[in-house]
């Protein structure tokens, strides 16, 4: 994410430095362009061609953004639609599975929590865009989304909070898409360096609140437990995931009015993924702590 999410971040400084607004094979130094230097065969093919194939010719359409390579909002959305089914179905499968076997449920919870971690890392990082990574960390994400969401569902107390949390992921997806598009809600470079510095403060302090919690020093929902302060760091972390929905559209619109190659399609797919698998957990955290 630029200023959050590293998958953003880094595809819109490749996209600042590489300036992809009509990319392609750069010109050798003295060399003439190809037009140029094709300029005496093409008077010579014209006076080849005859008038029906030269009106032919004349009315074709422009070569859109499918055709030269570049990315498109409509291969976004079909890339973010497919991995997010992986991610469901991923889900569904191993909340089954859990169901038969509970005690699976605390393995897959963990391992696909560091495994997502590190495969998460690695395609953020990596200078190339691999496609079979971003498969497989849906898939990963997925199940442990599954066992994480079962076992919050079968403590007492708890049940509905995941049906809960759910359906204001889905509608803060929408809130913010609307308010992204009507321009209510702004992305500026002032709002991202912010963004990105409390990013960071949240990331440290929530990687401090997993080794405490996993060491025995803090139990239950980490610092300030279900009181106030509590619910108070719930919502700044469902404000923070919120915001970085907007960023993610605002990275999204970008890549496309420059003309980033078609390949980073998975890439922005794959970090848009990301931020609402952040605010679902967000989500369910901050209902769960209502509850208690």
């Amino acid at each position: 994410m630029a200023g959050g999410n590293p998958v953003f971040d880094r595809l819109n400084k490749q996209i600042e430095q590489e300036r992809y607004a009509g990319f392609g094979s750069p010109q050798r130094q003295g060399q003439a362009p190809a037009g140029q230097q094709a300029m005496g065969a093409g008077y010579a093919t014209q006076d080849a061609m005859t008038a029906e194939q030269l009106n032919e010719m004349y009315a074709r359409q422009s070569a859109g953004p499918v055709d030269t390579g570049r990315v498109t909002l409509d291969a976004v959305i079909m890339k973010s639609l497919g991995l997010f089914a992986l991610l469901v179905a991923s889900g569904a499968v191993t909340w089954v599975m859990v169901t038969g076997s509970p005690g699976l449920a605390r393995p897959i919870w963990l391992g696909g929590m560091v495994i997502g971690l590190v495969l998460g890392l690695a395609i953020a990082f990596m200078k190339t865009v691999s496609v079979p990574l971003i498969v497989v960390y849906s898939v990963v994400e997925g199940a442990f989304l599954g066992a994480f969401s079962y076992t919050i569902n079968s403590i007492r107390g708890y049940e509905g909070v995941v049906l809960m949390a759910v359906l204001a992921t889905v509608c803060t997806f929408a809130a913010m898409y609307a308010g992204y598009a009507t321009g209510f809600i702004k992305v500026t470079s002032k709002s991202r360096r912010m963004f990105f510095l409390a990013i960071v403060g949240y990331m440290i302090f929530s990687l401090l609140q997993v080794v405490l919690q996993w060491t025995g020093v803090l139990d239950g929902w980490g610092f300030g437990g279900s009181g106030p302060l509590g619910i108070g760091l719930s919502l700044l972390g469902v404000g923070l995931a919120a915001y970085s929905l907007a960023i993610d559209f605002d990275s999204i619109d970008h890549a496309v009015q420059v003309g980033a190659p078609a390949k980073y399609s998975w890439l922005l797919a794959h970090g848009l993924i990301v931020s609402v698998v952040w605010l679902y957990i967000e989500f369910v955290r901050l209902f769960a702590r209502l509850r208690d």
